[in-house]
């Protein structure tokens, strides 16, 4: 039996990560090689193992990292290494994006392989932008040409210009920015009418999409006045005109913003994702990881001690979830806890208790030390006089609190579940983008994230570069922006993720 890999040609979609199909999703999730385009969203390269290895083979016009022949090459040898390798291929690997090529060289080398479709940008870019590509009361047919013929072709063109242009169906041209000119007049000298309707859609899907609509006659004028770019899709025909109506993606309350999210890497897909369906081009920029505290001594007497507190605090989800990856590795009962009371800053903090059906006793409605001091004292139903306390959060964490706390006399243990390091990589090419194209937001969840952002790109520089505005989660995270001399243009109201989201739509506008 051969010891052989297999090469999975994976479509990628057209860019919104959400269209990856679920087979697409589940191999890029055991790779062990992925080379993706540079069609592909980046983002999905966060689906891939720690441990896979990633090859950019993008080809962007005349500029290729890796050339086709060496590529296919490539995808061979990992294969015969008995490696489980992915390509990753924007839209479908059979549409103009040379799979079948590639799968002929897999075949060739007596190389098992499988081909995953993915969703085109021929059809996509058109629904994200509201134009269907069919519609009966405009046409019953559509025909995708690519606007990239080889290159050895010279000047003559395989397609039928003529019958293309007699035909009552919608054209759809990818890759045809750059020839938009010629591609409009070879169409206009076959009696297709100038007036002709045409859209063109540039990074469809995406929180980057922007049209361009003209006619047949205008369109490579507004491609030059513009300064339109590829990648784009090109429609011509009647069914442009329904835009106006349906054009869903480009209304959505968040469109044509860019916004930051810096939260932990696990932590930045669910506030990416909220943003995204948005509208919003995200870019995830985690600055912080957690990982295990340094002082396990610290840790593991206060779950021993368990039974001796009368009180539980947690100041964030994080301190909730470390806490108890640690808790039941020694024990098996949740009962185990004892009979302490439980305190809880911030409703996530308080739905993350709440999943372990565990009540919460206290929580603040001032999420920083002083309004979890002034809950205690304000409260008639629990002192926490000559009353133990464990405090459940980061090692590095702001003083006040269990100073708050003893002035009320508890007796309290800052026991540290988990440590911020700073978040180095860019493995989805956001870092890159920032820097190049900016942001009109910056969102900051916690005062480490700011203080990690503003130690790896330096806050005040970038905001001042790209007039980008911060929008803040609650007062201990704006505490550490104005340590820094930075308003928050928005504080989040409630502090919460959903209040985040809420503030920002507002503000928005």
């Amino acid at each position: 039996m051969s010891n052989n890999g297999t090469v999975y040609l994976v479509g990628a979609g057209p860019g919104d990560p959400g269209l990856l199909t679920r087979r697409g999703a589940e191999l890029i999730g055991r790779a062990e090689v992925l080379a993706y385009d540079a069609l592909c969203n980046p983002s999905l390269l966060k689906l891939a193992p720690e441990s896979a290895e990633i090859i950019y083979a993008g080809k962007r016009a005349a500029d290729h990292a890796i050339p086709q022949g060496e590529l296919n090459q490539l995808l061979v040898q990992k294969a015969l290494e008995g490696k489980t390798v992915v390509r990753l291929k924007g839209g479908d690997p059979f549409v103009f994006g040379r799979g079948g090529e590639e799968a002929q060289e897999l075949a060739e080398a007596g190389v098992p392989f499988e081909i995953v479709p993915g969703i085109s940008s021929s059809v996509a870019a058109p629904a994200y932008a509201g134009i269907p590509v069919t519609h009966r009361d405009h046409c019953s047919s559509y025909t995708v040409i690519t606007g990239h013929e080889r290159p050895e072709k010279g000047g003559e063109s395989s397609i039928n210009w003529k019958q293309l242009a007699e035909s009552d169906g919608t054209k759809v041209i990818l890759m045809g920015v750059e020839r938009i000119r010629g591609i409009a007049e070879r169409l206009m000298e076959n009696d297709l009418d100038a007036e002709t309707p045409v859209a063109m859609v540039r990074w469809g899907t995406t929180g980057q999409q922007e049209s361009l609509i003209g006619t047949l006659g205008t369109i490579a004028d507004l491609v030059d006045q513009n300064d339109f770019k590829s990648p784009a899709v090109t429609i011509v025909g009647g069914v442009v005109d329904l835009r106006e109506q349906l054009n869903w993606f480009e209304r959505r309350p968040l469109f044509g913003r860019r916004v930051v999210v810096t939260r932990t890497r696990t932590q930045a897909s669910a506030l990416g994702a909220r943003l995204s369906e948005l509208g919003a081009d995200v870019l995830e920029i985690p600055t912080i990881k957690i990982v295990e505290p340094d002082d396990r001594e610290a840790l593991r007497d206060g779950l021993l001690g368990l039974g001796s507190y009368q009180w539980l605090v947690f100041t964030s989800p994080n301190g909730v979830d470390r806490f108890f990856k640690y808790f039941f590795k020694g024990f098996d009962d949740l009962r185990d806890l004892g009979g302490c009371r439980i305190a809880a800053v911030g409703p996530a903090t308080a739905a993350k208790l709440k999943a372990l059906h565990l009540k919460i006793d206290l929580m603040p409605d001032c999420y920083t030390a002083e309004g979890v001091a002034a809950a205690f004292r304000d409260s008639e139903e629990y002192s926490i006089e000559n009353e133990n306390v464990a405090l459940f959060r980061a090692q590095v964490a702001n003083p006040e609190l269990p100073r708050e706390l003893e002035t009320l006399g508890a007796i309290v243990d800052d026991i540290p579940v988990y440590q911020t390091l700073p978040e180095t990589e860019d493995r989805n090419g956001a870092v890159a983008r920032l820097q190049e194209e900016g942001a009109d937001w910056i969102t900051f969840t916690s005062s480490s994230t700011v203080e990690h952002f503003d130690a790896r790109f330096g806050l005040v520089e970038t905001l001042e570069k790209h007039g980008a505005r911060v929008l803040s989660i609650g007062p201990e995270t704006t505490k550490a922006l104005k340590k820094l001399g930075v308003e928050p243009a928005v504080e989040a109201r409630p502090h919460s993720i959903d209040g985040m989201v809420g503030s920002l739509v507002a503000a928005a506008g």
